[in-house]
């Protein structure tokens, strides 16, 4: 689809409204839509609306209710904020909400959120927002809106979440993708599979990296709470989720390989105990996302034990890019979006295979060099998808930093 075509409307843009699938204040801010708004920041004003939850954490449905419930309630008081010290175009809303309920609750819960959305656009001066959209459930406070576009961010199949509700979500997915003047995709699998849906406003653009925070740095000092771990080390950093990671395998990772440590880095949403209980398991729970690629650099060989489930089949996990980046060898239970890059990374179809995969790595080292992984992903910078991004919705480029 070229970008030449697209009619943004009478007016430009003058600024971007992210309804993000995180929450600044405690979720890792490597996702694509956090990223993608700090690099539109620089040039136009970008107000990002932290997540406003598909579901109610509840005990029995959900892991870490007390905790989620606790941290979301924190968020709350920060109300609105400019967060980066360099970046005074980019603004952080935390809105009052309440997770998704009944319709009723619904409706109420959308016009507050829409009220407090629109008292934010006004105190940062957006009138004529792209509006860019990531978790589906965003659709009933977003339809009203005067806009000039509307961006449906299909980062991920949310409707194949298992703590949602699943027929709710999905409808909000097929709204999007019937009312969004652009449905952008990061996996092949989901473009595919709504092409009929989406159509001529279907538009690929892959994910990013950091390039400058994930680079190999052979001075760069290990963090204490890395350093303390013998060689060699078997690790993981993100999210420790259990729609995603297979902890069974992460068991049998540790069991079989007795002799090598695994390191994992990253905010845990269930229980920990049973696998942190092996004397080789080392959990580091979660870090400043500017801290993370020193723990990666100490890696010997850096995994993706995924699970094999809908959620897995339609995704593109970031972090593939920041282990290529890092010039990590790579081994990850294979999944769609890791067939162009099988020359440089051990892509594993059973998890039986897993472990020796692994140790395979560890023995001889991992498909590529170092220097291969890393030009791999050169093209990749988050500046460069911003700049795609840019010119999709009719963001003047040359629009300047205050």
């Amino acid at each position: 689809m070229s970008s030449d075509s697209l009619d943004v409307g009478p007016e430009d843009p003058d600024g971007v409204v992210c309804f993000a699938g995180q929450d600044w204040w405690y979720h890792s801010r490597a996702h694509s839509d956090v990223q993608l708004m700090l690099r539109l920041a620089d040039r136009h004003p970008v107000l990002l609306v932290n997540s406003i939850g598909m579901r109610m954490p509840a005990p029995g449905r959900s892991t870490q209710p007390v905790r989620r419930v606790a941290r979301k309630l924190h968020s709350f008081t920060r109300g609105l904020q400019a967060p980066v010290p360099d970046l005074p175009n980019f603004h952080v809303l935390s809105p009052v909400t309440v997770p998704l309920g009944d319709a009723r609750v619904r409706a109420l819960n959308a016009r507050s959120i829409r009220a407090q959305v629109q008292r934010a656009m006004r105190r940062v001066g957006i009138s004529r927002p792209v509006m860019f959209v990531t978790l589906p459930n965003a659709w009933e406070v977003v339809e009203p809106i005067p806009r000039t576009s509307l961006v449906f961010n299909r980062a991920d199949l949310h409707s194949s979440f298992d703590e949602v509700d699943t027929e709710l979500i999905a409808r909000f997915e097929r709204e999007l993708l019937g009312t969004a003047d652009h449905v952008l995709y990061v996996s092949h699998t989901l473009l595919d599979a709504e092409r009929d849906r989406a159509g001529d406003r279907a538009f690929f653009i892959d994910h990013g990296v950091d390039l400058e925070r994930f680079r190999p740095d052979p001075a760069s000092r290990e963090p204490d709470d890395l350093a303390g771990i013998p060689r060699p080390r078997i690790g993981y950093f993100g999210g420790l989720e259990p729609q995603t990671v297979d902890f069974t395998l992460l068991e049998r990772v540790a069991d079989e390989l007795p002799d090598a440590q695994l390191v994992l880095v990253g905010n845990a949403t269930v229980p920990m105990g049973t696998l942190v209980a092996r004397p080789n398991v080392h959990w580091l729970g979660m870090q400043p996302y500017e801290d993370v690629p020193r723990f990666g650099r100490g890696f010997d060989v850096a995994i993706m034990p995924w699970l094999q489930n809908a959620w897995i089949a339609a995704c593109n996990p970031i972090k593939l890019k920041e282990y290529l980046a890092l010039g990590l060898p790579i081994v990850s239970i294979d999944f769609a979006e890791l067939e162009r890059y099988h020359p440089l990374v051990t892509a594993v179809t059973d998890p039986d295979d897993f472990a020796p995969a692994v140790a395979r790595v560890l023995g001889a080292g991992g498909p590529g060099s170092p220097e291969a992984r890393r030009a791999a992903v050169e093209p990749d910078s988050w500046d460069s998808k911003a700049a795609v991004l840019e010119d999709l919705v009719g963001l003047r480029r040359e629009a300047p930093r205050p």
